[in-house]
């Protein structure tokens, strides 16, 4: 591929977008789907991969595909993608998916059926894809200020924070499935969903929190501060500056 395209991307972009269908194969494909309904900490496993690890690592691998990049520049589609990827849009969408889908009668509803589980994996695979569409920015250049995205990164873990602090601390079991289920390593269901909160607290924290520290190392390192007009496409990997994937230019 990039000795047909030389100038079309880095090494690192194709890695990332390999990585990103590798987290969607362990999440829907691999064994560990048949312990999906026997462990709430098993089904957040599957929520963050897909969402948070694959969502971000398929839009950076995907950046500069020489067949995507004509396609999202055609007028059309572009200016659909504008309005459907604007940040207050994303982040409603992204944070409705997390908190709608955990609500219990739509959680339940989401593990009685297969149809229920491909509805749940669509929404948090495009809500995924929506929420790191400004984080990321593929296919376009920046409409707002680089100092907004820390701020957008942390304001979204604010809900997440509540979701999983509730799974945590509740003294009950907050979801009937998992009250009957036979687990591995002999957890109770309650020690079950307090793991699973946990999990969503500690990674989500961390996962928000990286992008957010490169992104303001990024602007207030010399000739970080530039209007939106002149950011990059991808701005969380600028290329020409210090970058944590600097070696694939």
């Amino acid at each position: 591929m990039r000795s047909a395209y030389p100038s079309t991307a880095p090494v690192w972009r194709p890695v990332t977008f390999l990585g990103g269908l590798l987290a969607l194969w362990i999440a829907v494909g691999s064994p560990l789907r048949s312990l999906d309904e026997e462990m709430l900490v098993v089904h957040m496993v599957k929520h963050l991969l897909v969402m948070a690890v694959a969502a971000p690592l398929l839009l950076l691998g995907a950046s500069h595909l020489p067949l995507a990049y004509p396609f999202f520049h055609w007028p059309p589609v572009a200016r659909m993608t504008r309005a459907l990827t604007h940040p207050v849009l994303c982040w409603l969408s992204a944070t409705l998916v997390v908190m709608v889908w955990h609500v219990p009668a739509v959680f339940e509803l989401g593990m009685r059926s297969d149809w229920g589980h491909l509805l749940q994996f669509i929404c948090f695979f495009a809500g995924g894809l929506l929420f790191w569409w400004p984080v990321i920015q593929p296919w376009q250049k920046a409409r707002w200020s680089r100092w907004s995205i820390p701020v957008y990164l942390f304001l979204a873990t604010l809900p997440c924070d509540v979701l999983s602090a509730y799974l945590t601390f509740c003294d009950n079991v907050v979801y009937s499935p998992y009250l009957g289920a036979s687990r591995a390593f002999n957890a109770s269901a309650l020690h079950d969903q307090q793991a699973a909160g946990a999990l969503m607290w500690v990674f989500i924290t961390f996962v928000y929190l990286f992008p957010a520290v490169v992104i303001t190392v990024q602007i207030l390192s010399p000739g970080g501060q530039r209007g939106p007009e002149h950011a990059s496409a991808t701005p969380l990997f600028t290329a020409g500056r210090a970058s944590i994937f600097r070696q694939g230019g």
